[in-house]
């Protein structure tokens, strides 16, 4: 069978092909081999992508080794959180559609026969597996690896998110500016992912329980020799995968989702993991409707196996030398789809079979007899408040808090929010609301970050709620609950709660509750105007007019 290159390389119909290619340095040696594009989400704006361009010399010399042709281009990548709290962060979401759309480009537009995805960070990972679905090519996933930790403060080891915390110690006077300065200077103490579980690491981890990645590729810190000789040895496995036909149709399947999903809740990663699943899902045909109620049954019957910040002391590295995902999959063998092909051209079982077994002492990951919890880190809920569902993170949530009844505190955006919380406004038994930050009503879907940060901070964590339409970061804790579908901008019933309501969240039950008289809500839906859009020209404006709901993953429908 023909490769995509060689069709548009042929002579005499496309030597003008060949002569683009001679002009940038090519011959034709080079080009009578496999033409394998890199992805590579390199910037001097991201913590996870400065390291990419050496990354990147590594992945061809492993392509160069197994007798392909490297070609690689850039794919553009915000850092979530130079966008936070601020017009940035309207973007951050959005970009994971115009990633996908960039590789899926790059690809199609130069007939590449493979391609490596290199990336870490939070939207750049989603955005890449949305393409690699799409398209149907050999594609292998490398992540750039997590952060180390960084100096010893709140008696865990900081990282980047530290800050936002001591900026709320700050403002009731637990620590001083100096303080606050030293931290600045040392919870980051050099490039990678961030150093805890949130968005970023959650999906290069997700990625690897979809088999996209080499065994033990996600949590290779960034500075490890290691993450090199991954690098170079998924250069060589990608014109591997070219030779033996093994497309990602065979890989991104509905049982890659299901392990994923498996492998999110056994870990508490980030709640953003599961709206990257519905838009990953999306790109291979599977309904949000099926997604749902598969993440619902793989939350209630998968245990909390591993604990890592910021549902504990533990970072990245730590979770790396307890065995990482490899170890993680290992304990959940029996709950998972064991003969899901991978990118190795093996099963997830045969792959298994040839990782060596993680160290006996260790403490980040407990055997499937006795986990932290009996149910899975990451839970749907439903009820009068959220009809399409919303996600909250138990595993970062203290268990004293699965079930909270609070009164509301409306708050039609982030900001005003922020304001409250800084200002001393939200009082215990409060359940901050933020509204109208919705796919389409932020629009974008931000994170509330940095609410969720200030309430830590001030002490208000364990007695206070947020809910809201927008998202989180994978760095929250406290009770939370985010996605809420329909969103206010929509007419959800969000849009409806009124200050001094009672709301109650309740975990167990999985249910998330207004407790407002439905005659009372029909009457406030009839006073309810549809708000403007906030997004009136550019990009904003039509990811706005097409972006779906959380609950489909929020993923533009064109």
């Amino acid at each position: 069978m023909t490769r995509r290159s060689e069709k548009i390389l042929q002579r005499p119909e496309f030597s003008f092909n060949r002569a683009i290619y001679k002009s940038m340095g090519f011959d034709d040696v080079t080009m009578a081999r496999p033409v394998i594009g890199i992805a590579n989400s390199y910037s001097e704006l991201v913590p996870g992508s400065i390291s990419l361009r050496e990354l990147a010399k590594a992945v061809k010399r492993g392509i160069s080794e197994a007798g392909g042709m490297a070609v690689e281009f850039g794919v553009i990548g915000g850092c979530d959180g130079l966008a936070q709290g601020h017009d940035g962060m309207h973007y951050i979401l959005p970009a994971r559609d115009l990633i996908a759309n960039d590789v899926e480009t790059m690809v199609q537009t130069h007939q590449l026969d493979a391609v490596v995805l290199l990336g870490s960070c939070d939207k750049i990972v989603p955005g890449m597996l949305m393409a690699a679905a799409r398209l149907d090519v050999p594609a292998i996933f490398v992540p750039g690896g997590p952060m180390l930790g960084g100096a010893e403060f709140d008696d865990r080891a900081a990282d980047l998110t530290s800050v936002s915390e001591a900026i709320g110690m700050l403002k009731v006077g637990r620590i001083d500016q100096e303080k606050l300065d030293e931290l600045e200077e040392s919870c980051g103490p050099g490039c990678g992912s961030c150093s805890f579980y949130g968005t970023a690491n959650t999906m290069c981890c997700l990625a690897e329980a979809m088999g996209m990645t080499l065994p033990g590729a996600a949590l290779i810190p960034a500075v490890y020799a290691e993450r090199t000789r991954c690098a170079v040895r998924s250069g060589r496995r990608i014109v591997n995968m070219v030779h033996e036909k093994l497309n990602t149709g065979k890989i991104i399947t509905r049982d890659a989702l299901f392990n994923a999903a498996r492998v999110l809740n056994a870990t508490g990663g980030s709640t953003n993991g599961i709206l990257h699943l519905y838009a990953i899902g999306a790109e291979i045909g599977i309904g949000s409707d099926e997604l749902t109620a598969m993440f619902d049954q793989v939350g209630r019957e998968t245990p909390l196996i591993a604990k890592v910040n910021p549902a504990a002391s533990y970072n990245m590295e730590d979770f790396y030398l307890a065995g990482g995902i490899p170890e993680v999959m290992r304990r959940l063998l029996p709950l998972l789809r064991a003969d899901a092909m991978t990118a190795t051209g093996l099963s997830i079982a045969e792959n298994l079979e040839l990782v060596r077994p993680a160290p006996a002492e260790q403490k980040v990951i407990r055997p499937l007899a006795d986990p932290y919890m009996n149910f899975g880190g990451v839970a749907i809920l439903q009820g009068n408040l959220s009809p399409e569902g919303c996600i909250t993170k138990p595993s970062a949530i203290i268990p004293e808090m699965h079930v909270f009844s609070g009164r509301a505190r409306c708050y039609d955006g982030e900001e005003a929010a922020n304001e409250a919380i800084l200002a001393g406004v939200i009082q215990p038994g409060d359940v901050v609301v933020i509204r109208y930050e919705g796919p389409k009503g932020g629009p974008g879907m931000r994170e509330m970050y940095n609410a969720m940060k200030f309430l830590y901070g001030m002490g208000l964590a364990k007695t206070t709620a947020l809910i809201t339409d927008g998202r989180f970061s994978g760095t929250n804790n406290g009770c939370f609950v985010g996605h809420i579908s329909p969103e206010a901008t929509e007419g959800g019933p969000i849009a409806l709660i009124e200050d001094g309501d009672q709301i109650t969240i309740d975990i167990p039950k999985r249910s998330l509750t207004l407790h407002v008289q439905e005659a009372e809500l029909n009457r406030r839906r009839q006073t309810w105007v549809k708000p403007q859009s906030k997004a009136t020209r550019g990009w904003l404006s039509l990811y706005s007019r097409l972006a779906t709901s959380a609950s489909k993953g929020a993923s533009m429908k064109i």
